[in-house]
């Protein structure tokens, strides 16, 4: 048997497709109403495991009563169909009715039986082994794939770009125009932030500024972060890291930060442009403490905090970035000069 995953939508050109290859076989489409899978009654994932549509194939070995114990007693079959292995993990995906139990509760239950009968380890990233739970319903299905079989978002060979983002201040001067504007930027903004989860984000007028606007701008912040956190949670294995928000004066907190190892980083259209500095630049972000990242909005930083940066940057000459692209355009940016020294030293 096998568990076939498409794009929402396409299961049935799918479907034709596999029965192209395999003929009158049965199968099963949107399973329980359950858009993007189809359960195929063969094992022939040779034939089919060309098709476009499909995004994923599992091989389904064992169907049982979805039951975290149920599952759990599974588990020494479970090691016979995996082979050897020295680290796995465990992929639970529940669909269907409320049940009394998370996807967790069978992470923790199968993962420690099958720990206690090979003593492998459990690597969420690059598994030798994948154990997939994919219930139905009160159904179960579970089969094992080679970790390499898998699409991974994180190889070993990529640089992780967490080591810079995770030291990467981002000072943002607040978007005030009036108070729908504010706050819908805000959110932009604070999405942003908390996509590429820097180390804070510090909201820093200057002068006087509109109470309320100031106060519709940090209410948007405060959403769009909370709504990329919780997208965040679902998507990652791993924990993810909340940004702190913080409001400070603009100039106090340029001051602020020039400290030892400190890099501060002005992006405005009187900037040098990267390939400039590129150089000087990579060696920065590698051994810096913390990045400092001044960004506009309707107005550009002020002149007078270019004398405390360390580097006043152009990031695309002769464009002006939209205010909620100015972070995602800075950070990716950065990101690729920082992944470049990364490389040139591995290779030294």
């Amino acid at each position: 048997m096998l568990l076939v995953k498409t794009p929402r939508e396409l299961e049935y050109v799918a479907a034709d497709h596999i029965r192209e290859r395999l003929g009158d076989v049965k199968l099963e489409i949107r399973p329980s109403g359950y858009l993007g899978l189809i359960i195929v009654h063969s094992d022939e994932i040779e034939k089919i495991k060309d098709i476009p549509e499909i995004e994923r194939i599992i091989p389904i070995s064992i169907v049982c009563k979805a039951d975290p114990d149920e599952i759990a007693s599974h588990a020494e079959e479970i090691v016979k169909i995996a082979g050897e292995f020295k680290t796995f993990a465990i992929r639970t995906k529940r669909r269907g009715k409320k049940h009394n139990f998370t996807s967790t509760d069978v992470n923790v239950k199968l993962g420690a039986r099958i720990k206690e009968l090979t003593n492998a380890d459990v690597d969420l990233d690059f598994p030798e082994k994948a154990i997939y739970v994919e219930i139905i319903g009160d159904t179960a299905y579970i089969g094992v794939i080679d970790g390499s079989e898998e699409r991974k978002k994180y190889t070993p060979e990529k640089v992780d770009s967490r080591k810079l983002l995770e030291k990467i201040s981002i000072v943002q001067l607040p978007y005030l125009e009036d108070i729908s504007a504010a706050k819908e930027m805000g959110e932009r903004i604070g999405r942003a932030a908390q996509s590429f989860e820097v180390k804070e984000l510090v909201i820093a007028p200057f002068g006087y500024v509109d109470a309320f606007e100031l106060e519709a701008f940090l209410r948007g912040v405060r959403k769009g972060r909370w709504t990329r956190l919780e997208i965040q949670k679902k998507a990652y294995s791993r924990e993810v890291r909340e940004v702190p928000v913080y409001v400070h004066d603009l100039y106090q907190t340029a001051r602020d930060k020039r400290r030892k190892n400190y890099v501060l980083i002005v992006t405005d259209p009187t900037g040098k442009q990267i390939a400039d500095v590129k150089d000087q630049l990579k060696k920065d972000l590698k051994y810096a403490k913390e990045v400092v990242v001044f960004i506009g909005s309707r107005v550009g930083i002020p002149k007078g905090v270019f004398r405390l940066a360390d580097y006043v940057i152009d990031l695309a000459p002769y464009i002006t970035f939209a205010t909620e692209q100015a972070i995602p355009a800075t950070l990716i940016a950065l990101i690729g000069i920082y992944e470049e020294a990364e490389v040139e030293e591995s290779e030294k």
